[in-house]
Formats: C-alpha cells, structure tokens, sequence
C-alpha cells in the first residue's frame, strides 16, 4: 500500500499494491501495522456498502458529532465516484477547504478521511457500490449533515442531473448549524 496525503490535513490517498497473476489480482486494503506506522486510525469497528443504480446519484455530507466522530476508510468497488470530503475541524488549518477524489473499479484508490471531516460522493456511472470502513458504529442522533449545494463551500459536482435523497436535501448551510 501507498500512501498519499491529500491537501487536506490529515487525509490521504491509498493507492494499493495488485498481485496479478493469470486468475486476476490480490490486494490489500487495509494493513492495521502500516495504518499505526503512518500515525492513522486503525481502530475499524464496523463496515458498510452502498449501492447506486443511477448515475448522479448524490449522497452526503455526512458526519458524526462527539462522542461518535469516525474516520472512514473508502472504496469503490464497482462503478465510478466523484468523493468529496470537507476539513470542518475548526482548530486546523484547513478548515473550510474541500477536495474531491474520483474513485473507480479500475484505479482502485481508497480515501482515508479522518474525524472532523465531511463526507459525500456523487455516481459517476450507473450501478455503482462504495464500501466504507469506520472507526465508529453509525449513530442516528449524532449524525449531521452539510447540503450539497451549500454557497459556503461551492462544490463543483461534475454531473448536473443529482438523485438526492430528501433527508440530504433537507442539510442546513454550514453557516447556520
């Protein structure tokens, strides 16, 4: 695994090694020795997936509040996204600032975004799964949310056609939590 850090304090990029052969490929995604050599969270207590059928299909800014703030370890494993992630740490340097990672089945990147980061990501391609490792169980009541059109952060989503759900549409601006 190769690490990478992102603009973002913080945040990297794991591109990860394929052992091919005539069958296909292995790899690792996760190595719990290499994450605490890097100074990463390593504690991953719960894994989930998603699955998009349509393209631009939006989902997030997601995160958790205190006690519950979780690093995610993300992955698309069929399909294409664009991820974004925004530092809300108020302490760091990059507060307010935002990234976005295309992630796909073929370049196989993972993102590694740590506490007090936001979370989304926009399908690029029909019929796309994200598999997400987290450092924390998902706890409704600690969950908030930033809308994907917030005027603070002007993210640029590629795809004009957006399929939001109405609990992500219904996000406050940043401004105002």
């Amino acid at each position: 695994m190769k690490f990478f850090e992102l603009e973002l304090n913080g945040a990297f990029i794991i591109e990860i090694e394929k052992f091919v052969d005539e069958r296909g490929f292995f790899a690792r995604t996760f190595d719990l020795k290499q994450f605490k050599e890097k100074g990463l969270e390593s504690n991953i207590i719960q894994c989930n997936t998603s699955f998009s059928e349509k393209k631009g299909t939006l989902r997030g800014l997601h995160y958790q509040v205190e006690p519950f703030q979780e690093t995610k370890i993300v992955m698309c494993t069929k399909g294409k996204i664009l991820d974004v992630i925004i530092d809300i740490r108020k302490e760091s340097k990059t507060f307010g600032k935002w990234t976005s990672v295309e992630l796909n089945d073929q370049n196989s990147k993972i993102i590694y975004i740590p506490k007090g980061f936001a979370h989304g990501f926009q399908t690029l391609e029909n019929d796309s799964q994200v598999i997400y490792q987290n450092s924390q169980i998902h706890k409704p009541e600690y969950e908030k949310g930033i809308r994907w059109n917030d005027p603070y952060f002007e993210i640029k989503w590629p795809l004009e056609e957006k399929i939001i759900s109405v609990k992500d549409e219904s996000w406050i601006n940043f401004e105002d939590q």
